[in-house]
């Protein structure tokens, strides 16, 4: 008997050995097996398939895919003082491959947890800033990393009032230490062409925020 597959892992979970066995969407990609490697938390599969090339023959192909469910991140801004709230945290993975210090300076941002896309990032937002948020703006969807994550992430963005000092937000039970930073919107800009600002879904919002969001004439100006 094994855990997630025969009998629940410790988040309740069985069958994950049957992801990808449904899918219809693509004549050219045959499920043949799901192996689980591991469910300790998140999920990592091997699975192989068959896949009908361009020219028409077919191959048999083995991937790894880390399953941590989908996630959504949000730019607040104030178009009043022209700033935008960020956050800044440390990071594991990043540290380890070859960020200086691990500080990444990001979007709000978190997995859905069974929520919906707007119920999570209001969530989110309220946990990582402090600031409860009106409806969010959908502004797109993305695959961050495709080749082996199969996370989407949902893009939000919403205007916040003047932010009061406040300590460091986050939930302690999941060893979160999370500080915010306001800064003007053309400084945060500057901060990805040096290299300060890292993080994709952040570049990301900042970019959509000069090309078509709220900061757009300023971008033109500037």
């Amino acid at each position: 008997m094994t855990a997630g597959i025969d009998t629940p892992d410790r988040r309740g979970r069985t069958g994950l050995d049957q992801h990808g066995h449904d899918l219809t969407g693509n004549p050219r990609v045959r499920i043949r097996e799901v192996e689980v490697l591991s469910c300790d938390w998140y999920i990592l599969r091997k699975t192989t398939f068959d896949y009908q090339h361009t020219d028409g023959h077919w191959s048999r192909e083995q991937r790894e895919t880390y399953d941590r469910g989908d996630g959504a991140t949000i730019l607040l801004y104030n178009t009043e003082r022209q700033t935008v709230l960020l956050t800044r945290q440390f990071r594991l993975p990043a540290y380890v491959n070859g960020h200086p210090d691990g500080m990444l300076i990001e979007t709000a941002a978190g997995l859905l947890d069974g929520d919906s896309p707007q119920e999570a990032i209001r969530r989110e937002a309220a946990e990582e800033t402090g600031h409860d948020i009106g409806t969010p703006e959908h502004v797109f969807d993305a695959y961050m990393s495709p080749g082996s994550v199969t996370e989407r992430l949902h893009f939000y963005a919403a205007p916040y009032d003047a932010p009061a000092p406040a300590p460091a937000h986050g939930l302690a039970a999941e060893g979160e230490d999370i500080t915010t930073m306001e800064l003007p919107f053309t400084q945060a800009l500057t901060m990805i062409r040096s290299g300060a600002v890292t993080d994709a879904k952040t570049i990301m919002l900042l970019q959509w925020a000069a090309l078509h969001g709220p900061f757009r004439p300023l971008a033109r100006t500037t």
